[in-house]
């Protein structure tokens, strides 16, 4: 297929930018917001691995444990912190030192696949995290959203994402959104670079 997946497209973003940096220089440090079952967390371990770090997001104890099995089995934990707590509250972990350093983060908005769908990510907390996020990245970092409104409360998380990206000042990022158009509430994907 042509057309790239939301997932393929936000793995090829970040890739193609993380092969750029000097590990060398310094450690590469990324972040997954949303750690889920653990698989965009695993495609980051294995990019960064052996000098880098993962720091990894969640509200859900079964997506840590999950995660951690997943790592576990691939033998990448050590390249990984895994925390149970908010993506907004990263700063209250994350040393700050690494203001400014992050190289790329991950967010796989909704819910749990398999897990409990009334539990989902929200505007107001995505938002908070990335206004500290913009920030906290690196020059040339890049964040990739991937965005489903297929549930309750998805369209508006959505929106507001949209919202936030499309009012980042252009000489300090650019940003773009990748979007199937003719399907139903297929997922999108925001990417934003920061110059």
């Amino acid at each position: 297929m042509l057309i790239p997946s939301t997932l393929a497209s936000a793995r090829h973003y970040i890739t193609s930018h993380l092969k750029q940096v000097d590990p060398a220089h310094d450690p590469v440090v990324v972040m997954d917001a949303t750690i889920g079952n653990g698989h965009d967390t695993l495609f980051l371990a294995e990019i960064v691995h052996p000098q880098g770090k993962v720091y990894g997001f969640d509200i859900q104890p079964e997506a840590i444990s999950t995660t951690t099995k997943r790592l576990e089995q691939a033998n990448l934990l050590d390249v990984v912190e895994l925390h149970l707590l908010g993506h907004e509250r990263f700063d209250e972990v994350i040393p700050a030192d690494l203001c400014g350093k992050l190289e790329a983060v991950m967010f796989n908005l909704g819910y749990l696949p398999h897990g409990n769908p009334s539990i989902i990510t929200r505007p107001d907390t995505t938002i908070t995290a990335l206004d500290k996020l913009s920030e906290w990245l690196a020059p040339g970092g890049v964040i990739t959203l991937a965005l489903y409104t297929g549930h309750p409360g998805g369209q508006e998380e959505a929106d507001a994402v949209v919202k936030w990206a499309s009012s980042l000042p252009a000489k300090s990022f650019q940003v773009m959104w990748q979007q199937i158009l003719n399907r139903h509430h297929a997922p999108s994907l925001v990417v934003v670079e920061k110059r």
